[in-house]
């Protein structure tokens, strides 16, 4: 697979379409939830015997696996066809990015400016000119879905919203698949093992999608053990200056922690999905006296410039130094990209720098 623009017939009714659609968006309201494929390879003979027979040791080898699945079950439960050979993709999940990069997934469009810069895998999207750029799910520019005439689409996360007004701009002949995960309804473990399988499929990378997963458990069964359920925990995300409350199951990023490691809460209190956590006082913090605090730093991860880091506003907290998590440095930061990206690679990160803190303890 290769990113090639193509002209399909109808573009310039299309761009029309796309242009109404653009006006029709800007007044949404505004939300934050938030291809290379297997190198083919040739070789040339002059024997046409010998290159039959190595045609088929290649059939019958792992790269065998490289070839896209025709067919697929997405994330919200449709079939869709995918086609053997897509000259022009487009993908708007950030949960998905580093897989594609991983795999090597050449991408004709996708939101560049959700991608963490800090994250050098992501420089393939990043710092490639011949990617048509969305934007982000802000103020997305839906005529990429037009001008790039994509004939494979993964949606998800920040841009589920668009789904209607996506599948408005392109033909029949396009190929789109649902990315979104619902962790509303089913766990995060679940939900992204199910997630890297569908991409294996997508991608025919079913051997590397496997692995991604094997790794995932392997973090998560780390964490688990190395986990005492007498330690208490807290969640909480920086954002704006302020230290914020993030609710065990639902609440941003490390809510479903809770529920993969069974984590003992020690602030029980029902909170939102709000990207930027909830409101608590650092003295509704100090009461509940957690063993461990999880902080992930919203304004590092969304690239704001001057902010205070999540360490700093924690030391300068007078009423948490005597919070027995602080005192004894339980304190785990999540990578700041995690943010913008809340991948399987993410998590699993989490999850062994989790283990390597409760083991170390």
């Amino acid at each position: 697979m290769k990113t090639l623009s193509r002209t399909r017939s109808g573009l310039v009714a299309m761009a029309a379409v796309a242009a109404l659609t653009l006006a029709a968006c800007s007044d949404d309201a505004d939300t934050d939830e938030d291809a290379t494929t297997p190198e083919e390879t040739s070789a040339e003979t002059s024997d046409d015997a010998d290159a039959d027979a190595e045609t088929e040791d290649t059939e019958g080898s792992d790269d065998a696996a490289g070839t896209p699945a025709a067919e697929v079950t997405d994330m919200g439960g449709n079939t869709v066809a995918i086609p053997s050979d897509p000259q022009s993709i487009i993908a708007t999940d950030n949960r998905i990015f580093t897989t594609l990069a991983e795999w090597d997934v050449e991408l004709s469009g996708a939101p560049v400016d959700l991608m963490p810069e800090g994250e050098d895998i992501l420089s393939v999207y990043i710092d490639n000119p011949d990617i048509e750029n969305i934007g982000n799910h802000r103020e997305p520019d839906l005529e990429v879905f037009v001008t790039a005439a994509p004939d494979l689409i993964l949606n998800g996360q920040r841009f589920t919203q668009y789904e209607e007004d996506i599948r408005g701009l392109i033909g029949d002949d396009t190929a789109f698949v649902n990315t979104n995960i619902d962790i509303e309804n089913n766990t995060i473990d679940e939900e992204l093992r199910a997630l890297t399988t569908l991409l294996g499929d997508v991608f025919g990378r079913q051997a590397e999608a496997e692995q991604l997963i094997a790794d995932f458990d392997a973090s998560i069964e780390r964490a688990a053990e190395a986990y005492d359920p007498e330690w208490s925990v807290v969640g909480l995300l920086t954002s704006g200056g302020s230290i914020n409350y993030v609710a065990p199951s639902t609440g941003r990023a490390i809510g479903p922690v809770y529920d993969v490691l069974d984590l003992t809460p020690a602030l029980d209190r029902e909170g939102s999905t709000n990207h930027q956590g909830d409101d608590i006082s650092v003295e509704a913090i100090a009461e509940s006296n957690p063993d461990w605090i999880l902080v992930l730093d919203r304004d590092s991860g969304a690239g704001t410039e001057d902010a205070a880091t999540a360490q700093e506003l924690i030391a300068d907290s007078e009423a948490l130094q005597n919070v027995t998590a602080v005192q004894e440095g339980n304190i785990i930061y999540l990578n700041p990209n995690f943010y913008t990206a809340e991948d399987i690679q993410h998590y699993t990160e989490l999850f062994n720098d989790m283990a390597d803190a409760f083991e170390a303890n």
